[in-house]
């Protein structure tokens, strides 16, 4: 099965009703094998691509990644990004903010950590949270020290919305693309999930009873995420909405995304020139 990365993108200007999206699609594998064969695929031709991007040094790509609690982002991150050069790639997880960064503006944390030109950037989680769980958990936008009559919650998501499409209009100007991956999970595969990371040891880690809570405000972050993803999916950096049910699948649909993103950029190793031609010769004529 062919896989359009398009099908997946909030058109920006139109209303996101997350109901109207799927959170599973027709299998696009009907063996585990055939799925390691297709992914495979998929990350030996990112690893070119990435190798070549690092060449040209002309373009960064950032990745960001935003879903519920059990979505798949780590996986996603793993599997789909399992064969890039380290040296070429920076994933940066950003969980509650520090007292440091408190006393900044909300993007200031992770600007810090966009990527160079040549190089991609992965955000699990980011700057998007400063417009889904800060509104869906008043008090935290309480905490943050602002002027009461900046805080006002009228409109400071408009203002955050506002903010982030400029910051990321000014970065496609200057050469960064920018890839916004949500990967969208019903709750009933949600609650499989979490019942996963209860009875299997090995996952035992991964369950925090704080996930419990926020299952509980699974509308208030579906609408945050509806207002959120209307507001901000535009032509420079566009939300995919990905179908995060089947795991398989995803990765699929990710990984296929971030290869439609290089591909795009019409990357090229940088041309010699003939007096750099003349100096390997040189040099070669020396070995």
């Amino acid at each position: 099965m062919t896989i359009h990365s398009k099908d997946f993108r909030a058109h920006p200007g139109e209303k996101v009703k997350l109901s109207e999206w799927p959170t599973a699609v027709k299998p696009l594998c009907h063996s585990r094998k055939r799925y390691q064969k297709l992914l495979g695929e998929h990350v030996e031709e990112l690893s070119s691509l990435q190798r070549l991007h690092y060449a040209s040094g002309r373009y960064a790509l950032l990745l960001i990644f935003q879903g519920m609690d059990t979505a798949g982002k780590d996986g996603a991150i793993r599997h789909v990004m399992s064969g890039v050069n380290p040296q070429g790639c920076e994933v940066f997880s950003f969980k509650q903010p520090s007292a440091e960064e408190l006393k900044h503006d909300f993007l200031w944390r992770t600007t810090r950590c966009l990527p160079e030109r040549g190089r991609i950037g992965i955000f699990n989680r980011s700057y998007y949270e400063e417009v889904l769980i800060v509104r869906v958990h008043p008090e935290i936008l309480r905490g943050q020290g602002l002027p009461d009559e900046l805080a006002d919650e009228n409109t400071i998501w408009k203002e955050r919305y506002r903010s982030i499409i400029d910051l990321e209009e000014h970065l496609h100007r200057n050469g960064t693309r920018i890839i916004k991956v949500f990967l969208h999970l019903s709750k009933d595969e949600q609650r499989k999930r979490l019942l996963d990371r209860i009875d299997k040891p090995e996952k035992n880690w991964k369950f925090s009873i704080a996930d419990i809570a926020e299952r509980k405000l699974w509308n208030h972050y579906w609408k945050a995420y509806e207002a959120c993803l209307s507001a901000t999916s535009t032509q420079a950096a566009p939300w995919y909405i990905v179908p995060a049910d089947d795991k398989m699948d995803a990765r699929l649909i990710v990984s296929q995304i971030v290869l439609d993103a290089l591909n795009e950029l019409g990357l090229a190793y940088p041309k010699t020139t003939a007096k750099r031609q003349r100096e390997l010769q040189s040099i070669r004529e020396r070995l």
